[in-house]
């Protein structure tokens, strides 16, 4: 089986890679530029539908307030990248919003960063699938009716890529996100030119009503659904602060080549999102979560198509040599942002493993020279969430909000800590006045991020306080895990001073019969050279023990032979009790129990069938009373246990040779 395994492994992620390998797999400036682009990019392919998605629900005439929400966005954004771009220039050794939080706020604000990151890093990918299978679907409506399915196929294939470590080439990744960015671009110019023309563009959801047009909305429900798509259209932030985690990749002065990338991929980001809103506006569309129920007047056989591919239609008269290049493009951008959290999953975890914030397995890379149990475990946890809402990007939105935004709101709270102990010390005007800007800059950005996580845990409790839940399960796991390693290097420190030896050591090997196994083990025992060394065996059957004791004088071993009796006819319970009295009468001495284990070894070496083919025999039908033996001692302080491995074949003569007959 152990052999299946392996074979499997290497079909799955292929022949290991030597340590001497890492430096080239290093992410370069080419690679890298491209794929930081991507993360806030793509979110222009689901963040301006989340405001149609919430205006829906009181009806047409709401939408008369997307664009001006719209607007509300684009200054959280703004703010938001100023303040990211003054980050980078301050920390431009990279870290991210854990480095700067845990160095400015201290490690209990750094470990609930990190768990609002874990949420954050497994809703990327959640999000992004299903968001590709949506774009998809417009040009392969099949995918619809399996999208919980799509979602999980499509992680499952970035997990192995990853596993395999596999790059996205820097080319390939650019000119996807160039397509995207000029196929959005052209939609929304294309678009706003022919209504400027004359032209009047209607989308298949322009021609319905919405049901919420019967009911009355008072000022303060309107105001409260506004801010709802507020803060679900303020998701277009997300993917900017991989830029702070990534700095290291620029050129230097890689600070300010990083605030200058932040400034050119935020702008264009800006740009899209609110083109996206402005022309959606302009010519009707709709979007719902429930088109059936919210929409009047919609067809049996309606399908509703993301916004994205609504105003591709609208902008080209549904022409599919026009709209199949940007929904494909959407797509790909989309998992190329997917695939970005598998990069940089992996990697944050490995700083939380060294940080003693997670199992230290985290910080191990496998054999293709990457962090594999990351990639597992953000496959994992992405697939379940993605399968848990039902493949629907809408309702993971809550969730991604609330783990972005409070990495975000701890990070700009933190940066307005750095600036201000910068003024404490810095003299000079020109540097008092950048700090005392930027301090204000992070300020605001931390206000404008607490007011959306605010709205989001209000009006949409459900979903935001799922995340709520998740990141404070992290936080108490992740303080655990860390709680357990420092107390575990506290009781394992050498103290100073020699280290005190135990006096004696006392041998003892577990008999059961005279074999080779146990020739072997004395063999072991007497090379270790201890104090004492004595055989024991324990007393089931009178009959057996006295033919063991018979065989053993009549070999004349040399070790003396004890024999414990077990009226409850026990084997192991006699066996502890020995050890432990041996341990009460000489606390300071260190007492080696020995005892056998048998293996299977290779294919070629076993004889019979079902060694042959049922390895898990031998586990099966041998080494039970040494394992119930070894988890009894292994609690008792100053006892050592000694395995001898007995490969069952490796010793078996071969069969004559059989005479043939002439």
């Amino acid at each position: 089986m152990t052999r299946s395994l392996s074979v499997f492994k290497r079909l799955l992620v292929g022949e290991p890679f030597t340590s001497e390998r890492q430096r080239a797999l290093e992410l370069s400036k080419r690679y890298a530029i491209p794929l930081l682009a991507v993360n806030p990019i793509s979110s222009v392919a689901y963040a301006p539908e989340q405001v149609f998605l919430v205006m829906a629900l009181a009806g047409t005439a709401a939408y008369a307030f997307s664009a001006w929400t719209g607007l509300a966005v684009a200054v959280v954004m703004l703010t938001v990248i100023a303040s990211y771009r003054y980050t980078v220039q301050a920390y431009p050794g990279g870290g991210g919003d854990y480095r700067v939080v845990t160095a400015n706020l201290g490690q209990r604000a750094g470990i609930l960063t990190a768990a609002a990151l874990l949420l954050d890093y497994v809703l990327t990918v959640a999000v992004s699938a299903a968001a590709a299978v949506s774009s998809l679907a417009v040009v392969l409506p099949g995918l619809r009716e399996w999208r919980e399915v799509a979602c999980v196929v499509a992680i499952a294939v970035l997990a192995a890529f990853n596993l395999r470590g596999g790059r996205v080439a820097g080319k390939f990744a650019a000119a996807i996100a160039l397509a995207f960015v000029v196929g959005i671009a052209a939609v929304v110019v294309v678009g706003l030119i022919r209504i400027a023309a004359g032209e009047e563009l209607h989308p298949t959801s322009a021609q319905f009503s919405s049901v919420g047009e019967a009911a009355e909305w008072s000022g303060a429900a309107l105001f409260v659904l506004c801010a709802r798509a507020f803060a679900a259209g303020s998701v277009a932030v997300t993917g900017i602060e991989t830029f702070t985690t990534r700095v290291r990749f620029f050129r230097p002065p890689r600070g300010r080549n990083a605030a200058f990338a932040i400034t050119v991929v935020g702008g264009a980001t800006v740009a899209l999102f609110v083109g996206i809103v402005v022309f959606a506006y302009a010519v009707g569309a709709q979007s719902s979560s429930d088109p059936r129920h919210q929409l009047a007047g919609v067809p049996e056989d309606y399908v509703q198509n993301p916004l994205i591919g609504q105003l591709a239609g609208a902008a080209f008269d549904s022409l599919a040599l026009l709209m199949w290049p940007v929904m494909l493009a959407t797509a790909g951008v989309l998992l190329l942002a997917a695939n970005t959290a598998f990069v940089g999953f992996p990697q944050l975890a490995s700083i939380f493993a060294q940080d003693s914030l997670m199992p230290r397995q985290l910080h191990k890379r496998g054999d293709r020279l990457v962090y594999s149990n990351g990639i597992i475990m953000l496959a994992v946890a992405a697939a379940v969430l993605a399968v848990a809402f039902g493949g629907a990007t809408f309702r993971l939105i809550g969730l991604y909000i609330v783990g972005v935004f409070l990495s975000m709101i701890l990070a700009h709270a933190a940066m307005v800590r750095h600036w201000r102990r910068v003024l404490a010390v810095e003299r000079d005007p020109g540097r008092r006045k950048r700090a005392r800007r930027a301090r204000r800059t992070a300020f605001a950005a931390a206000a404008m991020c607490a007011i959306v996580l605010f709205i989001v845990a209000v009006t949409d409790y459900e979903r935001g306080w799922v995340g709520a839940v998740i990141i404070a399960a992290g936080y108490l796991l992740m303080w655990y895990v860390s709680r357990h390693y420092t107390d575990v290097a506290a009781e394992t420190e050498l103290p100073p001073g020699k280290p005190r030896l135990p006096s004696r050591n006392h041998a003892i090997v577990l008999a059961s019969s005279v074999n080779r196994p146990l020739m072997r083990m004395l063999a072991y025992a007497k090379a270790t050279r201890p104090d004492t060394i004595t055989a024991l065996t324990v007393n089931v059957d009178a009959t057996a023990s006295r033919g063991l004791l018979a065989e053993w004088e009549r070999r004349g071993i040399g070790v003396p032979l004890t024999i414990v009796d077990s009226p409850y006819r026990d084997i192991t319970a006699p066996i502890v009790d020995f050890v432990k009295a041996k341990r009460r009468d000489a606390p300071r001495d260190v007492v080696t129990v020995y005892m056998p284990e048998y293996v299977v070894g290779h294919w070629w070496q076993r004889k019979n069938f079902s060694r042959n083919y049922f390895p898990w025999s031998t586990n099966l039908l041998h080494n039970q009373t040494t394992k119930a033996i070894r988890r009894q001692l292994k609690y008792e302080p100053g006892v050592m246990i000694c395995i001898v491995p007995w490969i069952l074949g490796e010793n078996m003569e071969p069969p004559p040779l059989r005479r043939v007959r002439k």
